[in-house]
């Protein structure tokens, strides 16, 4: 598609492999902090508070995600759920456990985010998984990563009409089921081509 750039990922993002602290160094009040086993569970295409902390010692040890970065599981028992991810849009810096990337880019990072929850970024994901019980992608390998990559104007355009999307799947409530579904079909077609442009 005219003015959309095939770009590899490690042209604009420095991918960093994630930290070490393990849920036993949790404590009740303290920096925030990001356990990878909570991208399956609790983060979305993006965050802005966590729910787990560290102290000062293991915080000044770990490796650390800034505003705007993509914090991207590389574990996982599956090849659904490895490389799951959230941008991370609070204003603190947060310490990232091991089996992470911390993907630092230059773009609009909920655009960033759901382009990784897209089926263009599954199969490209699916030829660099590897494992049985335990799936892993390399953090280095992500570099090979091929995204289209329009205008951070355009990006933005594509970002507001999927939070539309994004928001009407999850704030429809009880009662309505064959609704959601549909919203969620819907929803998961206009991101793959708003992020495919095939």
């Amino acid at each position: 598609m005219f003015g959309y750039v095939p770009v590899r990922l490690d042209e604009i993002a420095t991918i960093i492999r994630g930290g070490n602290f393990q849920k036993k160094d949790f404590v009740e009040n303290g920096r925030p902090c990001i356990h990878y086993g909570q991208m399956y569970t609790h983060f979305g295409v993006y965050a802005d508070k966590t729910i787990t902390f560290v102290n000062d010692e293991v915080f000044s040890k770990s490796k650390i995600a800034r505003h705007g970065d993509i914090v991207m599981a590389v574990t996982s028992e599956n090849v659904e759920d490895v490389c799951s991810c959230t941008a991370w849009l609070g204003d603190e810096e947060v310490a990232i456990s091991g089996h992470t990337a911390i993907i630092r880019h230059n773009q609009n990072s909920k655009y960033m985010s759901y382009f990784f929850h897209s089926s263009a970024f599954f199969e490209q994901k699916k030829r660099l998984a590897h494992g049985t019980k335990v799936i892993e992608v390399t953090p280095s390998k992500l570099g090979g990563i091929e995204i289209l990559l329009p205008t951070i104007e355009e990006q933005s355009r594509i970002v507001s009409v999927l939070d539309r999307f994004d928001s009407l799947c999850n704030d429809i409530t009880s009662g309505l089921p064959a609704e959601i579904e549909a919203r969620k079909k819907q929803y998961e077609y206009y991101r793959d081509k708003l992020l495919d442009f095939k």
